[in-house]
């Protein structure tokens, strides 16, 4: 199963929100669809889930005109969309048979997602007499009532402890082994680093970064190293890499205990380390080629 979105635009009055989003995704794989806040994120997510109709563009499924009532489709929105004051059974059963699922199969359903997700003690509760945790997992439990073919998850771990977010991880690699589409779109990186394996960044309305995360982290981290001196400092070591070696590289960033640096047009690692190595005041502990966060990519290409 394979989902293309192709030259999405959207306007609202004279205000273009999308402006040509393309991007497609495998079952069986997690896409992670990322932006800043009001980049066109959740509109595109609309616009599959056919609540606004796209000005322009075509969407495919398997090559073929994209129907998102012939496919089965869990969304976990952002803002929570459950009854406060309604029994968890009861509401899940209605949203499974609003999705065609048959009465028995929406209640077997209900009960098994509850059960996965170890709140099926509250399947005759209110709600709003669980605690963030608990409703955020009702929420996902929800979301896959109708066994969906697409899995949209926006915020997904949002009020989830370490251990919820255990369960919420196992299930999620479940819905990708099982062969699913995946869509996920978070702002906490390391998430969508574990899940996805390609990435889609939008920024005012446009693609400005996809595809496989592996490689583009490769990209951004090329010619650049993490080194740390056993000698100096962190800030000791940076002004002598600034005044010994300028012509070598530059101080780019820095962890926790290391700097970054990045190599000089023309200038192998090699070099880097022989003249690293002429200095006598200078002792290597620790060096590697430098792999950069989703979270770093993300501000290089969206930050102000």
């Amino acid at each position: 199963m394979k989902l293309e979105v192709q030259n999405i635009t959207k306007t609202f009055g004279e205000k273009e929100v999308l402006k040509g989003i393309s991007f497609s995704v495998e079952g069986g794989k997690a896409l992670g669809l990322l932006g800043r806040n009001g980049a066109g994120k959740t509109t595109t997510i609309r616009i599959l889930m056919d609540v606004f109709h796209a000005n322009s563009g075509t969407i495919l499924l398997d090559g073929e005109k994209f129907n998102p009532h012939k496919v089965q489709i869990g969304y976990l929105p952002e803002e929570r969309g459950l009854y406060p004051k309604r029994i968890i059974l009861e509401q899940m059963v209605y949203l499974a048979r609003l999705r065609g699922v048959d009465k028995k199969k929406a209640v077997d359903n209900s009960r098994k997602w509850l059960k996965r997700l170890s709140v099926e003690q509250y399947e005759k509760s209110l709600l709003e007499t669980l605690s963030k945790g608990n409703q955020q997992k009702v929420q996902l439990a929800a979301t896959l009532v109708c066994d969906p073919d697409i899995v949209i998850l926006d915020e997904p771990f949002s009020g989830l402890d370490p251990v919820n977010s255990q369960i919420l991880k196992d299930v999620i690699r479940e819905l990708i082994a099982e062969g699913k589409i995946v869509i996920f779109s978070s702002h906490q990186m390391s998430y969508v680093e574990e899940f996805c394996e390609d990435i889609v960044i939008i920024n005012g309305g446009e693609v400005v970064l996809d595809g496989n995360l592996i490689e583009i982290q490769k990209e951004y981290g090329k010619n650049q190293l993490v080194v740390s001196d056993e000698v100096h400092s962190r800030e000791e070591f940076r002004d002598i890499l600034s005044k010994e070696l300028p012509d070598c590289a530059k101080v780019t960033g820095e962890t926790k205990e290391d700097l970054i640096v990045k190599l000089q047009e023309g200038i192998s690692k090699k070099q880097f380390f022989q003249r690293l190595a002429e200095l006598d005041s200078v002792e290597i502990e620790h060096f590697e080629t430098y792999k950069p966060s989703l979270n770093d990519i993300f501000v290089e290409k969206v930050g102000e």
